[in-house]
């Protein structure tokens, strides 16, 4: 992480200096603010979002030039870039502007019927994987590689197993992860969000109404978006999930490793991570146990 200090008197002072037309309106911290970004809000209508870390200032132009070119093929809302901001006041990295979207993070608020959240979800995903891939961006480090291989952290996974030996069933975790790595996604490239998570669902009457946060965008597998078919969907709302999206078995095997490899990490302390993945760790290792030995596919 590198060690900048964002704060309001920051954010006012690169507002006044590069976007004076809104040097006079409010500035205020969203809470909670995330991790990758920090987010401020501007008046009324618009937030600013300034990335905590040089990694994270990879997704900045990315997310100005495709989020507009998604948008009109997407049926929910999906955040729109106003400006652009430019390093300056020792802040080293690009930043940008957007509409402020209405709605509370499903993270903090309570969704209303879990089967419509998920049947609105996965059009959602469906309708985001059918829009033209040309010229789109590949899985790298802006992405931390969703979209591609599950390969890039198999030795990270197999660590995280080693370390929770004594908690986890190392038999089961392994099969499970190994079964994903035989498959792959041998079919054209599609636009993967990269971090569909309660945090970056917002809600309006318990309704899903927006999706935000795409620093990971990219094209690729999709299977890392499905991973919320474990962390959340349980019952009928994963039976509606998988239906709406249908999708071959090797996607959901990879689905399934992605859930776990972050589960493995948070739980074995080797990732950074907020206080709801903290919680969760090990009801999502427990849940994809058990549904590997009733269901392995």
């Amino acid at each position: 992480m590198d060690d900048v200090k964002i704060d309001v008197s920051l954010v006012r002072r690169l507002v006044a200096s590069q976007f004076p037309e809104w040097k006079d309106l409010p500035i205020a911290p969203v809470v909670p603010s995330g991790w990758d970004n920090r987010t401020f809000h501007l008046g009324k209508k618009m937030l600013v979002r300034l990335p905590s870390a040089s990694d994270y200032a990879l997704q900045i132009e990315k997310e100005q030039k495709w989020l507009p070119k998604l948008a009109p093929f997407l049926p929910l809302a999906i955040p729109v870039p106003l400006a652009i901001g430019k390093p300056e006041w020792s802040y080293p990295w690009r930043w940008s502007i957007y509409c402020w979207l209405e709605g509370e993070a499903a993270a903090h608020s309570s969704i209303a019927n879990l089967d419509e959240f998920a049947a609105s979800l996965a059009r959602f995903l469906t309708a985001l994987q059918k829009v033209d891939p040309m010229d789109g961006p590949m899985p790298g480090l802006h992405s931390f590689y969703r979209g591609g291989s599950l390969v890039v952290y198999d030795q990270e996974v197999r660590q995280s197993i080693a370390i929770l030996a004594d908690k986890v069933d190392p038999v089961a975790v392994t099969k499970i992860w190994e079964m994903a790595l035989q498959t792959a996604w041998n079919k054209p490239l599609v636009w993967v969000h990269g971090d569909i998570s309660l945090g970056n669902l917002l809600l309006k009457s318990g309704q899903l109404c927006a999706v935000i946060d795409f620093g990971q965008l990219t094209l690729g597998d999709p299977a890392c978006d499905l991973a919320i078919y474990w962390t959340l969907f349980h019952g009928h709302s994963r039976a509606i999930f998988r239906e709406v999206l249908a999708l071959d078995q090797g996607t959901w095997l990879r689905a399934r490793a992605w859930a776990l490899w972050k589960a493995l990490i948070v739980a074995a302390g080797s990732a950074q991570s907020n206080n709801v993945e903290a919680a969760n760790c090990w009801r999502i290792i427990d849940g994809i146990i058990a549904d590997y030995r009733s269901n392995p596919f």
